[in-house]
C-alpha cells in the first residue's frame, strides 16, 4: 500500500471527523489532527473534540498535548507532523491529516520560514506598550519597520501585530523578509469536504452550536476563566465560541450569572463567528486548485472519499 500522507480538510461542521473514522474502518491509518484548538486540554465541548470512544477507535495525534495557558505555532505543528509521519509509516500505516486550521496546511504545503520561537517576556513588553498606546499605534510602528506585513494586517489585529514586532526585535529583520526564506513544502494529496449549498452548512452549524451550548459549553468556559491564569490575550481563549462566551461572562451590563441565560445571550454572536470562520476556511480552500473536492452535502461523501483514496493507495 502506498503510504504517502493524505490530507483531509474542510470548513468547520463539514463532517471531517466522522469521515476520517469511517475511512479508518477500511484503511489501516493513524490520524494527525490539523486543528489549533484540539491541541488544548480541557477544551472539549467548544472544539467538538472527538469523544473518548472515537479516539479509542483509531490512534490520534496532536490532541490534548498542551494546557490552554500555552501557545502553539504552525512551525511546531510542521515539525511534530514530519516526525509523526515517519513514525506512522514505519508502523505500516497511512498518515491521515484531518482538520480545518488552514494556516497549518499552508505551512506544510508552502514550507516554513526561519521564524524564531516566541519570547514570553518580549511579548509581555509589547502587550504593556499596547495597553498604554493602543494596538493601532503599534500597527503604525510596524508600518515603519515592516510595511509589507503591516499592509496585510488590520490595526486592531493584536495577535499578528504582536508577533510581527516580536520577530523584528528578536531577529533584526522584518517578518516579510523571513517569509521569503522558506523551507521546502510537501506535495501530499489534499481532499476537501465542501458544501455545494451554503445553507446546508449554515443549518448544520446552527444545530451544532446549539448542541454545544446544551452540553455545557458556557460552564466549560466559566471553569477555564475561573482558573485565574487565562485571558483573552491567549490563543486558546481567542478560539471561536470561547471568546464570545468569555466576553459575555465579563459583560457587567448583562447582569446574567446563570449559564443557561448566558447561553441564550451568546448564541447569535457565537453562531455568527462560527459562520465567519467557515467562510474564511472555504475561501482558503478555493485558493488551492489542486485539491480534490468532495461535496460534504452529497449523497455519499464517504464513499466518494474512499474511491478517491483507493486510486491513490494502490
Amino acid at each position: 500500500m502506498n503510504l504517502t500522507p493524505i490530507c483531509l480538510a474542510g470548513p468547520t461542521g463539514s463532517g471531517k471527523t466522522a469521515a476520517a473514522l469511517a475511512i479508518a474502518e477500511f484503511v489501516p491509518l493513524e490520524i494527525i489532527s490539523v486543528d489549533s484548538a484540539l491541541v488544548y486540554r480541557g477544551m472539549d465541548i467548544g472544539t467538538a473534540k472527538p469523544s473518548r470512544e472515537e479516539l479509542a477507535k483509531v490512534p490520534h495525534h496532536l490532541i490534548d498535548i498542551l494546557d490552554p495557558s500555552e501557545s502553539y505555532s504552525a512551525a511546531e505543528f510542521v515539525r511534530q507532523t514530519q516526525t509523526l509521519v515517519k513514525e506512522i509509516q514505519a508502523r505500516g500505516r497511512l498518515p491521515l491529516l484531518v482538520g480545518g486550521t488552514m494556516l497549518y496546511f499552508k505551512a506544510l504545503f508552502v514550507g516554513l520560514s526561519a521564524m524564531p520561537q516566541a519570547d514570553p517576556e518580549l511579548r509581555a513588553e509589547i502587550d504593556a506598550d499596547a495597553a498604554v498606546r493602543g494596538w493601532p499605534a503599534l500597527h503604525a510602528d510596524l508600518a515603519k519597520l515592516d510595511p509589507v506585513t503591516a499592509a496585510r494586517l488590520a490595526p486592531a489585529d493584536s495577535q499578528r501585530i504582536q508577533r510581527a514586532l516580536e520577530v523584528i526585535r528578536l531577529t533584526g529583520q522584518p517578518m516579510s523578509a523571513l517569509h521569503a526564506e522558506r523551507s521546502e513544502g510537501v506535495d501530499w494529496p489534499l481532499f476537501s469536504l465542501e458544501p455545494q449549498d451554503r445553507d446546508w452548512l449554515h443549518h448544520r452549524l446552527a444545530l451544532r452550536f446549539k448542541q454545544m451550548l446544551d452540553q455545557g459549553f458556557v460552564t466549560e468556559v466559566r471553569r477555564l476563566r475561573e482558573r485565574g491564569d487565562l485571558s483573552l490575550q491567549l490563543p486558546s481563549m481567542r478560539c471561536v465560541g470561547y471568546r464570545q462566551i468569555w466576553e459575555a461572562l465579563e459583560d457587567k451590563h448583562l447582569g446574567v450569572k446563570d449559564d443557561d441565560r448566558i447561553a441564550v445571550e451568546v448564541y447569535e454572536r457565537g453562531l455568527a463567528a462560527t459562520r465567519q470562520l467557515a467562510k474564511r476556511q472555504i475561501t482558503w480552500l478555493r485558493s488551492m486548485p489542486e485539491r480534490r473536492i468532495v461535496p460534504c452535502d452529497g449523497k455519499q461523501p464517504v464513499a466518494e472519499l474512499l474511491a478517491g483514496l483507493h486510486r491513490l493507495l494502490v
